[in-house]
Formats: structure tokens, sequence, C-alpha cells
């Protein structure tokens, strides 16, 4: 299979199970406190990645990789899945998703600073198009209802962004799946610590809903999604691939219709029809 098309595969799974982060993120914040689930959620990963590098034996990372995994460690282990879980405290996951839309942007302006990634002028025109569509719903729609929640989310978008294409900088020399699993031990200490600081008196009213919410953002949003998703955009490029994420609002909306039964207006799905249709463009031009 040629490099290209298995990054944009492999880039496409990928979303697909980021597409269930935030509705699950929204149903385990319902029943637990959004800090105990985002470092129960690292901790649990972390556990995980631990096991991974001991079975497969996996060489340790250089002295000089450590920052790199220190940028992942706080963009995609911390930062977005902490600010995300605050933001589902104020807004519902249906709109929070639209803002995933600006992902793509964020994560190609910052493929262009750490992975020296160079897309053609067009691409960015089609780039900023779809994030501007989907600024402008946000704007239009919710920001009024909760500007604390949005604002937690934009702030999500960027340390996401900047985890993305650094964690698939560094996923060309250790590996898509090796790079998370590093970045997840690298914090698990603290995660533990945490864990245990954050953890409820009691779990009596915890829901089975809650429960399996933590178990898909532990166990895929944090691990696995990232094996896909690394060693896509190491493949295929961090800017050009990185659209893909356009398409993550419409499989999220979809989500949180389905199990939230959270309304998904006839504007929000103009919108990501639209949004959809830029990633066309701006693939075409990426490199």
């Amino acid at each position: 299979m040629d490099k290209t098309a298995g990054g944009w595969i492999n880039g496409f799974v990928g979303v697909l199970i980021f597409s269930g982060s935030l509705p699950a993120t929204r149903v385990a914040v319902m029943d637990f406190d959004p800090a105990f689930v985002t470092v129960a959620r690292a901790a649990t990963a972390g556990i995980l990645g631990l096991a991974l590098l001991l079975v497969f034996r996996q060489k340790r990372p250089e002295r000089r990789d450590l920052l790199s995994l220190a940028i992942v460690a706080l963009g995609v282990v911390v930062g977005f899945p902490l600010l995300t879980a605050l933001a589902l405290k104020h807004v519902t996951s249906a709109h929070s998703i639209i803002f995933i839309g600006l992902l793509p942007l964020a994560t190609a302006i910052f493929g262009v600073i750490r992975g020296g990634d160079r897309p053609k002028p067009a691409f960015w025109l089609f780039s900023c198009l779809g994030s501007a569509l989907v600024a402008g719903f946000a704007v239009t729609q919710g920001v009024s209802a909760s500007p604390l929640g949005d604002m937690l989310m934009l702030a999500a978008i960027i340390v996401c962004g900047l985890g993305y294409a650094e964690g698939a900088k560094l996923s060309r020399k250790l590996g898509g799946w090796q790079v998370i699993s590093w970045a997840l031990v690298l914090s698990l200490p603290i995660m533990l610590a945490l864990t245990l600081f954050t953890m409820p008196n009691s779990f009596a009213g915890v829901g089975e809903a809650a429960w399996i919410g933590l178990a898909y953002v532990s166990l895929f949003s944090m691990l696995i999604g990232f094996v896909f998703w690394y060693r896509g955009l190491a493949q295929g490029g961090i800017a050009a691939v990185g659209q893909l994420q356009l398409l993550q609002p419409f499989f999220g909306l979809g989500l949180a219709a389905t199990l939230l039964h959270e309304q998904v207006s006839p504007a929000m799905v103009a919108v990501t029809a639209a949004v959809v249709l830029c990633v066309v463009g701006a693939k075409r031009y990426a490199r």
C-alpha cells in the first residue's frame, strides 16, 4: 500500500475513534468530577502504555526526545482532556464538537512550525475557510450562552494542535504507539498521585454510563486512537492528514444525537457538511 494512502487510512481510523471522546467525556462528567476524569483516564492509559513498552521491550527515548515527549504529554495527555472536561460542564457535547473543526488549522500551523510541513497557499485557503465556518457558527449559536465554556474549548484546541504536531514529528523516529505510550508513562507518576487525590469518597452514586464513558476515554481516546492518528500524520503529512479532523464533528454530532439524545439543529448539520467539503480542497493542495 502507498505510504500516503496508508497515512490517510490510519488517520481516518484515528478520527473515528476520537469522535466518541467528547460524548463519552460528557457522560463521564455527569457523575465524576472533571479533574478526576482527566487524571484517571491518563493514569489508566499510562499503565497500559507502560505494559506495552515492557512487553515489546522498547528502547528508552534519547535525552533530546524528552522535551518533545513533555510537550505531547502537556498537550494531549493533560491539557486537552482537562480543558474539554471543564468546558463540558458549561456546554453540551454537540456544541463542543463544533470546535473540533478548528483542530485541522491549529494542527497545520504547528505542523509548519514544528514539523517542517510546507503546504501550498491554496491549502490555507481551504483550511481557513473550514475553520471560519466552524468559528462563525459558534459565534452565532452559542458563545453568549457560555463564554467560559467556549474559551475553554478554544484553549483545548490550541494545546491539542501542538500536541498532535509534536507527536507526529517524533513518531517518525520512535513510532506512533511508542510516542503516546512514552508520553503517558512520563506523566504517569503525577497522574496516579492526582487520581488518588481526586478520587471520590464513594462510587455508590456513579452510574453505569459514567463508567463506560470513563473506560472509553481511557482506553480508546487516550491510547488506541493515538496509535492510528500519529502513524497517519507521520505517513501522510501533519498538515494534510490533519484535515481529516474536519470530519470529526460529523461523526461526533451523530453520536451526540444517537447516544445522548442531544438536539442537533439543521444549521449544525449544514455547517458540518460545508466544512467536510473543505477537506477535499485542502487535501489536494496539502503538498
